[in-house]
Parts: C-alpha cells; sequence; structure tokens
C-alpha cells in the first residue's frame, strides 16, 4: 500500500505511532501483554522499542518476533557505553541490525548528566561515549538506518558529530527538550524533533512553545515509557497507551485536530523507521 494511502487511513482511524518506548523495562516484565493491550484499545497501532545494550536488544528483538506491531532500534545507549570495548560489539550489533523486525539505530547519543562509571575520568568518558556514538553513526550509514539521538546536557557536542552524516541518514533527537531555534539547523537538514509527556506539563514552557512552531513535517511523539508520563498520567509508569495523551496536549497547543497530528507523526514516522508500514 502507498504511503500516501497508509497515512489517509491513519487519519481516517485517528492511528497513534509510538516512536520510542522501552518495552524491556524491567518495570514491564510482570504485566507487559497487558501493556500492549491497552496500547491497542488507545488506538496506538505501531511502537518502536529503542534498545540500551546488546543484550536488551536481544530481548526486545525475541519480544517483536512476535508482536507485529513492534519494532526495534538497537545500539548502545551513552549511559551504557562502558558495557563495550574494542570491535566485537559492533560486529555483534551489524548482525543484529541485519534483523527484519530492526527498524533504525538506536538509542545512541552523548550523556553528560550522570557522573562517569568506575575507571573513567570526565574527559575519558566523554571520549568513550563519542568513539561509540561515531561508531554506530558508521554503522547506521552503512547499514542505511536512521538513528535515535539522546541528547543529555551534551547539546554542542552531540549536534557536532551527527551533523556530518546529514548526506548519510536522518536522525530523531527524542524527548526534545529546547528551542525552534536549537532545532532549526538541524530540521533544516532534514532531522527530525520527538515530544514526550513532558509537553502536556502545566510548566512545560519552552517546550511547548517548539511544539506549537514547528512544522508539521518536523516532529514525531513517543512516550520513553516507563518514564515521562503525560497528564493526566503524570507520576504514574507511563506505557504507550500514553501517547495518545501527548498528541491531545499537542492538537491544542497548535489548535489542531487530534486526527491532524495522529497523521502528521504517523507520515513523519512511516517515513523514518524501516519497515514499519
Amino acid at each position: 500500500m502507498p504511503l500516501d494511502t497508509r497515512i489517509a487511513d491513519a487519519k481516517a482511524q485517528g492511528m497513534f505511532f509510538d516512536t520510542h518506548t522501552h518495552l524491556a523495562n524491567k518495570q514491564f516484565d510482570h504485566d507487559l501483554p497487558a501493556v500492549l493491550e491497552r496500547a491497542r484499545a488507545a488506538g496506538i497501532t505501531r511502537m518502536v522499542a529503542p534498545a540500551t545494550d546488546l543484550e536488551n536488544a536481544r530481548k526486545l528483538l525475541s519480544l517483536a518476533e512476535h508482536e507485529p506491531d513492534v519494532r526495534v532500534a538497537v545500539g548502545i545507549h551513552p549511559c551504557d557505553a562502558d558495557t563495550v570495548s574494542g570491535t566485537a560489539w559492533l560486529d555483534e550489533l551489524r548482525e543484529l541490525a541485519k534483523h527484519p523486525k530492526v527498524c533504525a539505530i538506536g538509542e545512541i547519543g552523548l550523556d553528560y548528566f550522570h557522573a562517569p562509571p568506575a575507571g573513567f575520568t570526565l574527559d575519558d568518558w566523554k571520549a568513550h561515549q563519542a568513539q561509540v556514538l561515531t561508531a554506530q553513526l558508521e554503522l547506521a550509514a552503512e547499514a542505511k538506518l536512521n538513528v535515535i539521538l539522546h541528547n543529555r546536557e551534551s547539546w554542542d557536542d552531540l549536534t557536532a558529530l551527527v551533523l556530518p552524516f546529514s548526506d548519510r541518514l536522518r536522525g530523531v533527537f527524542h524527548c526534545y527538550t529546547g528551542t525552534l531555534e536549537q532545532a532549526r539547523p538541524l530540521l533544516e537538514r532534514g532531522h527530525l524533533i520527538s515530544f514526550t509527556g513532558i509537553v502536556s506539563f502545566k510548566n512545560a514552557g519552552v517546550i511547548a512553545e517548539t511544539a506549537r512552531l514547528v512544522s508539521a513535517n518536523g516532529y514525531m511523539i513517543e512516550t520513553d515509557a516507563p518514564y515521562l508520563a503525560p497528564v493526566p498520567h503524570r507520576g504514574k509508569r507511563c506505557e504507550p497507551a500514553y501517547v495518545a495523551d501527548t498528541a491531545r496536549a499537542i492538537a491544542t497547543l497548535r489548535g489542531e485536530t487530534v486526527d491532524q497530528v495522529a497523521a502528521d507523526t504517523a507520515r513523519n514516522a512511516l517515513a523514518f523507521f524501516r519497515g514499519c508500514d
């Protein structure tokens, strides 16, 4: 079915696409089938589950093989970069990326918020994260996959590493909390930003303004479950069903219908992630 037809169907059905949900998180170990059932009942018809390390990636792929609406991004999260060294990990990641349920490389990026793990100075930790990120960007370009990007207090260094890859891949800067002006150089190169439930908070401030102003083809929505539940679930464990609440909050900010937000973000996600038709 052509992409335009799928999007027309999505708009008619109010389809929601959760582009970032950590289904292999331990918080879902006891009730994941019920979590997925609630998501489907809420109109979430596609979910992307990003990995944090190689073990997590294997767990997600095993899950996705039995869930037709779940796709997986494989990658090493910056906070887990200490779990890899040498080159063997990259060879394994390259093989995992060939799995038919893999739709992107992620979650990758830089994180300067958390303290370095034992055995690393701050400078060494930043350098190691950058090395792991660059290797994964090269792998993504080689595999013709786009990337899911994590930023925490590392914006300038992260964008400096990602922008040179703009002619070889696209990135989505997940859980975006910056201004539209910060995002503009990335959006102009074809990259995307993605909003979590934070956009629904009363104190969302600049995040809400960015969601209001960003072009319809420049953003996606996500839960980052089990974290960052939107209003009216704030403070509770987040789950994929709640991406519909994030869509409703953005629709209010933009003066659009929820169906329009669902259609725009689904269109962007379908074009970004491999094999999500």
